[in-house]
């Protein structure tokens, strides 16, 4: 029975690799739990500050930072948040569907592109195709730190302040739900003017010692904060997102199990009854 051999083997390696995505189902669930708490941690702060520099933007300040004034686009950076590791389903691949759609705009008004990674897929993808990056980051782990972030930031910051490039796009995976992670783009600098009701009326703030020391550092924050709640809600998509994937990885297993037990019972109900037929047959020759 040299077929119900090699049936038994596949079932044993099944049973093997199920246990396997089994295993790391619940280690994600777990993680997944720490990472939530730490994004909404930071979504307050993330909010408040853009808040802020919305009453900005619409203010009439005597004194305007560059990151507030719209230049015409010859070049463009874009930031891109990905995992270090795969195993989380499509999270990775809709993200880079994203980022190609809009270096295919820029590409389209002649604009040139320089990329920033966070997360090792997003740099060896970037390196893949071609494009020019300039700064990375990876392996930050589950709770990444604001100072690992701000490195690369600042990078393409300076950039934009010598006018190197003309804006500054981020894209990264939004945490809607468990069963839902949307990948997004957002232009950071320069940044756009709110048109929320609250904030069609003008605003604008008494600054001490002066506006451009205070806006010099509000608005540095502000894009640090908005980058690093990216990264702080991409841990949580991808934790999500492979323990979604290892469940139906787990229930795929259990299926294709149940299919081979059945068919080592088939093979191994022909046997016997193979055999059953050679002993009537050789009694009856006798």
């Amino acid at each position: 029975m040299a077929g119900g051999k090699e049936i038994k083997t596949k079932i044993t390696s099944v049973q093997n690799t199920q246990k396997i995505t089994k295993a790391m189902e619940m280690v994600a669930a777990s993680k997944m739990r720490r990472a939530q708490d730490q994004m909404f941690a930071t979504r307050p702060y993330a909010q408040k500050i853009a808040t802020v520099v919305s009453h900005i933007a619409n203010a009439h300040s005597e004194y305007k930072h560059p990151f507030l004034i719209e230049r015409k686009l010859k070049r463009a950076g874009v930031i891109a948040i990905s995992t270090d590791r795969g195993l989380c389903g499509g999270l990775n691949t809709n993200l880079f569907k994203k980022a190609l759609g809009k270096i295919a705009e820029l590409d389209d008004q002649n604009v040139e592109i320089e990329v920033v990674t966070f997360g090792s897929k997003a740099l060896s993808f970037f390196k893949r195709i071609g494009a020019k990056v300039t700064a990375e980051a990876s392996h930050l782990g589950d709770r990444p730190e604001m100072s690992a972030v701000i490195g690369p930031v600042q990078a393409m910051l300076s950039s934009y302040v010598k006018g190197e490039i003309d804006a500054i796009f981020l894209v990264g995976n939004a945490f809607v739900n468990t069963m839902t992670q949307d990948p997004v783009v957002t232009q950071l600098v320069p940044v756009v003017p709110s048109v929320k009701s609250e904030l069609s009326h003008h605003w604008d703030y008494i600054y001490e010692p002066d506006a451009k020391e205070v806006l010099d550092h509000v608005l540095e924050r502000y894009i640090e904060s908005l980058v690093y709640q990216g990264v702080v809600e991409n841990v949580a998509c991808e934790m999500a997102a492979r323990m979604l994937a290892m469940k139906n990885a787990t229930d795929n297993a259990g299926d294709m199990i149940s299919e081979l037990q059945l068919i080592y019972n088939r093979e191994r109900q022909a046997s016997i009854t193979q055999e059953i037929s050679e002993i009537v047959g050789g009694a009856a020759a006798v």
